[in-house]
């Protein structure tokens, strides 16, 4: 007698295609197919299966993000391959948004419709499946809310498609006047309410931060926060140090809420390191504002401590991207150390290695090679932290005295 299969529970993977359109003026920071590599990446994260990607260099943004060309090429390829989510590599205006949904719907009006989302969305949304502490789940729900606000009059365009039949004229048509404009104002008064709500609960988060923060201040211990781009090995090497025993995945984002731990330096020094949220590329606003409680521990840091993935062919790219957001962060001039982490990858060559140091270490950071993994180099890591420590209480002490001897 054959066996019966069992039916599975699993939801199949979103069927997604890529699409990106970079201006044909200007200097670009990263090149158009290494970005939508890292799209890809991140939608492989959220559980999507990428089956191909677009991309278009444009003289300036369109209504429909790319050209009416590549409009009806994306439109075949998404019947061909049976596409239902279209990804694009930046963050659409809601226009872009509603006109691509429209141009790449179903033949015949069928529901659902293909979903057209860009990398702002994919980002919260992994965000979001990451978070696993209430504030980290505050934080991602703000920038959620954040960004649905002004895109809520796509989520009735159902009703324009009614208004669109019989009777035409300024009422467009008798049961069709009013109530899509009177819900869009409901659901906006309704967001806006939670987000007043969100910002007053990280508000509380903050304050609470801040309180931790004067205490461990008024220790004497200094803080190291560990920064990097997604993906650098920050909780692998923060496990390394500590033992913490913190989630370190070879996915992007897979540690989104801090972690903080003691360590001690050679020569015993206490120091407190904290993992935070990793940077990307393209790296949302709403979400930075969103995490400025998370963020703080960073900027009131006594050092940082830039992982970075010596590997990677974009690590000079990288290492740039958070460089930026840390100038945001007003935290120029902020003792850094550079850990070039992945040290085990590399060919084992002296030139081969030294080759890869001058492309990304070429900053004027103190750079330590180690490999998170192995444990090699850590006590060369270890040894560069505490020597920035000691020149930066040094500096500090001799500007506090310098007016007394002057």
């Amino acid at each position: 007698m054959a066996r019966r299969r069992m039916k599975t529970t699993k939801p199949k993977p979103e069927r997604a295609i890529l699409v990106s359109a970079t201006p044909k003026r200007g200097r670009l920071l990263w090149n158009p197919q290494d970005s939508l590599d890292e799209l890809a990446e991140l939608a492989r994260t959220a559980g999507a299966k990428v089956l191909d990607r677009v991309s278009q260099r444009v003289p300036k943004p369109t209504q429909e993000y790319v050209g009416k060309g590549k409009l009806q090429e994306i439109r075949r390829l998404c019947e061909e391959l049976d596409v239902d989510t279209i990804i694009c590599d930046d963050e659409l205006t809601p226009t872009q948004q509603r006109n691509l949904e429209s141009a790449l719907a179903f033949d015949g009006g069928a529901e659902p419709a293909r979903k057209v989302i860009d990398r702002t969305a994919l980002i919260l949304d992994v965000f979001a499946s990451r978070a696993r502490t209430r504030e980290g789940r505050l934080q991602v729900e703000l920038a959620q809310q954040e960004y649905l606000l002004p895109r809520l009059a796509g989520q009735w365009s159902h009703l324009d498609r009614l208004r669109g039949g019989s009777g035409g004229g300024a009422g467009g048509g008798i049961g069709t006047r009013g109530p899509g404009e009177t819900q869009i104002e409901t659901d906006r008064r309704l967001v806006r309410g939670s987000i007043q709500k969100l910002r007053k609960d990280l508000e509380n988060v903050r304050r609470h931060r801040r309180l931790h923060r004067s205490k461990r201040a008024s220790n004497g211990i200094p803080v190291v926060s560990l920064v990097g781009y997604t993906n650098a090995g920050k909780s692998t090497l923060l496990n390394r140090m500590t033992h913490a025993g913190v989630m370190a995945e070879n996915l992007m984002f897979s540690t989104l809420d801090p972690v903080t731990r003691r360590i001690e330096l050679p020569s015993g020094q206490p120091v407190l390191l904290t993992d935070t949220v990793g940077f990307i590329h393209k790296l949302p606003t709403s979400l930075i504002a969103a995490f400025r409680a998370t963020l703080e521990e960073i900027s009131e840091s006594s050092m940082v401590l830039h992982v970075v993935d010596v590997t990677h062919r974009n690590a000079p790219e990288q290492v740039t991207v958070v460089e930026s957001i840390l100038e945001d962060m007003d935290m120029i001039g902020v003792p850094t150390v550079m850990a070039l982490n992945k040290a085990d990858l590399l060919p084992d060559s002296e030139n081969g290695r030294m080759e890869y140091l001058d492309t990304v270490a070429s900053g004027p950071n103190d750079a330590a090679l180690i490999s998170a993994l192995t444990g090699d180099g850590i006590g060369d890591l270890l040894e560069m932290i505490e020597s920035q420590l000691s020149l930066d209480n040094q500096f500090l002490a001799d500007a506090y005295l310098a007016p007394a001897n002057a």
